[in-house]
């Protein structure tokens, strides 16, 4: 079995770098790199000078097609038996090729993705953002932490698919926008086997402060909506929790001008949650600090979520 590893990347050639030297480490070295430069301004066809010795590389410059797209383009050209598709910032365990081989083989995918993870050196904000991406006190552990690994739907910045499954499904529909739900959603329909490899994680190096970071959770609630124009039923139930954590969190201030019994409800419930989050964090990363970033980081997460479906459920309406 050979690798193709897929990755786009727009104006960051120093986190290329990075990801770049986490793959010449590989314990596993059959497979090659595919990077798209999908219309960058800055381009990084010095780093993949310095890369050429040590790694098998194909670079694609192309006008800027998107990140779903920029990925099709690269498998087109890819000569691999499977296609692992990487965002550029993110970094590999030494033997993330290896257990994603074993678990192809093992458990005879067609398809995979897999989880993220804070490296030990990343910043206190990073591991904040992490946890709030993955703890089971905000997005639930679907991005990795479920107990059924075929229900997974695979995340851009770490998934990956057979040649075979490229060929009959033809890749990306869609640039962005909710683009790897809606292929994994396709994928399964195809009768493909997706599942979730937990061992197959990757270091999420995210660069968001936490405007940006609450930007792009706002952005992934309106995805989910983007994704409902190709699958109707896209949108379950468990995707309106953060809305209802949103409105939630506004009733409290209300409650305690309308109903003083709610009002000790409500703010009870919201202690609950937040105690939960301070300590699970503070012990996961043995920081208070951390700990209190976290709990700032779920509340953006959760709420900005939470209103950004609603709104696009809304502005879908009104444009009919």
């Amino acid at each position: 079995m050979k690798f193709s590893v897929i990755i786009p990347v727009y104006n960051r050639p120093e986190e290329l770098k990075e990801l770049l030297l986490s793959l010449a480490k590989q314990s596993l070295t059959a497979f090659e790199v595919v990077v798209i430069e999908d219309g960058s301004s800055i381009d990084s066809s010095e780093i993949i000078n310095e890369f050429s010795s040590q790694l098998d590389i194909q670079y694609l410059p192309q006008a800027n097609t998107g990140q779903g797209f920029a990925r099709n383009n690269g498998m087109k050209i890819a000569n691999g038996d499977y296609f692992v598709i990487l965002d550029s910032d993110v970094l590999l365990p030494r033997d993330y090729l290896h257990n994603l081989s074993k678990a192809i083989q093992d458990r005879k995918l067609d398809a995979f993705g897999g989880p993220d993870a804070a490296a030990a050196d990343f910043s206190d904000l990073q591991k904040a953002m992490d946890f709030a991406m993955t703890s089971v006190w905000t997005t639930g552990g679907i991005r990795g932490k479920m107990k059924d690994p075929s229900k997974y739907q695979a995340r851009g910045f770490n998934m990956g698919v057979s040649k075979t499954v490229f060929e009959v499904t033809g890749g990306f529909a869609d640039p962005n926008q909710g683009e790897d739900i809606e292929w994994s959603i396709r994928i399964k329909n195809a009768g493909f086997k997706l599942e979730l490899v937990r061992e197959a994680y990757v270091y999420h190096k995210r660069k968001n402060t936490l405007f940006s970071f609450a930007k792009q959770a706002f952005s992934f609630g309106r995805n989910r909506v983007n994704v409902s124009r190709f699958h109707p039923g896209a949108i379950k139930l468990v995707h309106w929790l953060p809305t209802a954590f949103l409105l939630f969190s506004l009733s409290i201030p209300v409650f305690y001008f309308l109903n003083n019994t709610l009002f000790q409800i409500s703010i009870g419930l919201f202690l609950v949650w937040s105690i939960g989050v301070l300590v699970s964090s503070s012990s996961q990363y043995n920081s208070l600090k951390i700990g209190l970033l976290s709990w700032l980081t779920s509340m953006s997460q959760l709420c900005s979520y939470g209103l950004g479906l609603p709104l696009e459920v809304f502005r879908k309406l009104v444009k009919g």
